[in-house]
């Protein structure tokens, strides 16, 4: 696997800029109403599809993935798919979409696992330990009860966030094969629209015009937070820059405030405090190691 040359600075621009794309993206979806989740996918996905053939096209990009690129690519195209829907599903149904955007940013962690589990990429015994902070934090924004149907929106975009965690692993295969990330943004938007079309035939919820327009907002935020976290694991290691994918949080939680006015809980609140500070502490630790 060549490797391409780290650009640290860049990276990190990229990751606050899909940070707040995806914010946007969140706040889209929530405003679209009571639209089945695979529905909403479908359209933010088509629309990203869209972006990256026109991206694709107007960069004359000449170079294709190989036959030995698409395992890596359906396996990334797969697990974002699963990311999206349980994103979706958290933003649907729990009271506050920064919780929901909290959940997903679980990503970076199960990166640095996936990392360890594929790329060999092995975590020192301080990163364990904050992997495991960050499951306990975790804890306390599902807030697991008896209550299943209370708990399972949460445990849905804890999935969501595993399936993304797993897709940037290998968004950093891809890129450290030379797949341009047009093309695989493009690859998985087909892809995440080919599984959700069957359910979008015969489950098909009728649109409004605002609703149309909503999803439309999504879609073009998706395809902006795509291409930057695309940009921004090309150029950087997950563990140097993961840090700064949680101004997310504060992005959504200024959305929820003024848009739904959402204010999380007290054990919400905690939750972030412990899955934030142990991203910094992990990234201090990094810096300091390097």
């Amino acid at each position: 696997m060549t490797s391409r040359p780290q650009n640290r600075k860049k990276a990190i621009l990229c990751i606050i800029s899909a940070a707040f794309f995806f914010a946007l993206m969140n706040c889209f979806v929530r405003l679209s109403g009571d639209l089945p989740t695979p529905q909403k996918s479908f359209f933010r996905n088509f629309i990203a599809f869209i972006i990256a053939a026109f991206v694709l096209i107007k960069s004359g990009e000449k170079t294709h993935p190989h036959k030995s690129d698409i395992p890596y690519l359906f396996v990334r195209s797969a697990a974002g798919t699963i990311g999206i829907l349980g994103n979706f599903y958290a933003v649907d149904h729990m009271a506050s979409i920064s919780d929901a955007s909290m959940l997903n940013k679980m990503a970076p962690f199960f990166t640095i696992i996936f990392s360890y589990l594929i790329l060999k990429e092995k975590p020192k015994l301080f990163q364990t330990v904050c992997v495991i902070l960050a499951f306990v934090g975790s804890l306390f924004i599902i807030k697991p009860s008896m209550d299943f149907s209370r708990s399972m929106p949460a445990l849905i975009g804890l999935c969501g966030g595993l399936g993304a965690g797993l897709a940037y692993t290998f968004v950093r295969i891809l890129s450290g094969r030379g797949v341009a990330g047009s093309w695989i943004v493009l690859i998985f938007s087909g892809f995440s629209c080919a599984v959700t079309l069957p359910v979008l035939i015969f489950d098909y919820a009728p649109m409004t015009g605002t609703q149309i327009l909503t999803l439309l907002g999504a879609g073009i935020a998706a395809a902006g937070g795509q291409f930057s976290v695309t940009a921004a694991y090309s150029n950087a290691p997950a563990k140097e820059i993961s840090i700064f994918d949680y101004s997310q949080i504060i992005f959504a939680a200024l959305f929820g405030y003024f848009l739904f006015d959402q204010i999380p809980d007290i054990y919400s609140f905690i939750g972030y405090i412990i899955v934030i500070g142990a991203s910094a502490f992990m990234f201090f630790y990094n810096k300091a190691n390097q």
